[in-house]
């Protein structure tokens, strides 16, 4: 600590400080003390004194603190030397406290002293700590939804005379884009591709919605134009909000004729059929799954595919990417890199796109590659 050489002249220019007015001090709800070059508390507000005791005056600043030993990083010693504002929290009898230590100088600018300030922050430090624990149950939550979403998408490989691959990347932890390939019956597959409005945990407890839904309705209904009519009419009695909806194309394979019939409900990702011949989009129109309509009827096409034909389902996260410039990739970009590849066909759109994007993804993106075996 700094030394004066005498101590009543010490005490003539504290006295002088600016006629400290104690009554500012007595007045406050935090703890103020002042402490003198020395290390020695020379005043200590009201409160203060309630909390520690009259006899703090005169004692070192580390005795009254409930402290055996002086501070690791005494801030007063620091502000008295290096003229500084300097703050630190600490925990005192079991409370935390944010303790902010001021130099204080007398009329000719010397550092005669420190004022001390030590506020209770008890109460914000466990809200913050209960704020952390509820987060960390809501991050393992949301980890478990995660693991159970990805455990409920099918897997790649053959089921019938289809093979699936496919790539599925949430842009958070959990993803509003669902898809599913299923048998319905001796002769037909099912497949669908869907996207939620917004992303986490509503958009993924909807998907949930969707394919418990659709796994129910496979068994009762096999037109696809049928089935996301009663798809409709069993979200409508949700009595969701009116923001809430989705997109969905569903189609049905049949496996001995290798007719593919298809229904969309405002799915503006068309569906590619890729062969030989080139490249044909899979168009046709419909409504979103929304409260807005009511008694929704969709229609149905149908179209034969060949042995060796493939067809890409897709959400509009891959359509969507935008670059630097905002510029959005397009269908376009897609289609080039279909006539570019026949191999390993998904990675390369996950590359470009992401390439494209420099990395960011905004939103969830699903792919889905169905190609037709014998």
């Amino acid at each position: 600590m700094l030394k004066l050489d005498n101590s009543k002249e010490y005490n003539n220019r504290f006295k002088e400080y600016y006629k400290l007015n104690y009554h500012v001090l007595e007045s406050m709800a935090d703890w103020v003390r002042v402490i003198d070059v020395h290390g020695k508390v020379i005043y200590a507000n009201k409160v203060m004194k309630k909390a520690l005791g009259d006899n703090i005056i005169g004692t070192k600043c580390n005795v009254h603190c409930i402290q055996e030993t002086p501070c690791c990083f005494c801030i007063v010693e620091r502000s008295i030397y290096a003229d500084e504002v300097i703050q630190k929290e600490e925990i005192l009898d079991g409370k935390y406290y944010s303790v902010k230590s001021s130099p204080v100088k007398d009329n000719d600018g010397n550092i005669i002293a420190a004022v001390e300030v030590f506020r209770d922050v008890s109460r914000e430090r466990k809200l913050e700590q209960k704020l952390r624990t509820k987060n960390e149950k809501m991050s393992q939550d949301l980890d478990t939804a995660k693991r159970i979403q990805e455990k409920i998408l099918p897997e790649s490989g053959k089921l019938g005379n289809l093979k699936l691959d496919f790539l599925y990347r949430p842009s958070e932890m959990l993803s509003g884009d669902m898809f599913d390939i299923f048998h319905i019956d001796s002769d037909n597959i099912g497949i669908y591709i869907s996207d939620v409005s917004g992303h986490g945990v509503t958009a993924s407890m909807m998907t949930m919605f969707i394919r418990q839904s659709m796994r129910f309705i496979k068994d009762e209904i096999l037109s696809p134009s049928i089935a996301l009519s009663e798809l409709h009419r069993r979200f409508c009695t949700l009595q969701l909000d009116i923001d809430k909806y989705f997109t969905i194309f569903y189609g049905v394979f049949n496996k001995s004729t290798y007719e593919f019939k298809y229904a969309n409900a405002g799915h503006n990702s068309i569906p590619l059929r890729i062969n030989d011949a080139g490249i044909e989009a899979l168009e046709i129109s419909g409504y979103p799954i929304s409260l807005l309509f009511d008694n929704i009827r969709y229609k149905e096409k149908k179209v034969k595919l060949d042995i060796n034909d493939k067809i890409l389902l897709y959400t509009d996260g891959v359509t969507e990417v935008k670059d630097l410039e905002g510029s959005e990739f397009g269908i376009d970009n897609l289609i080039n890199i279909l006539k570019e590849n026949d191999e390993n066909i998904l990675s390369k759109i996950e590359k470009k796109i992401f390439d494209y994007g420099k990395g960011i993804q905004e939103d969830d993106f699903a792919l889905m590659l169905l190609e037709v075996l014998k």
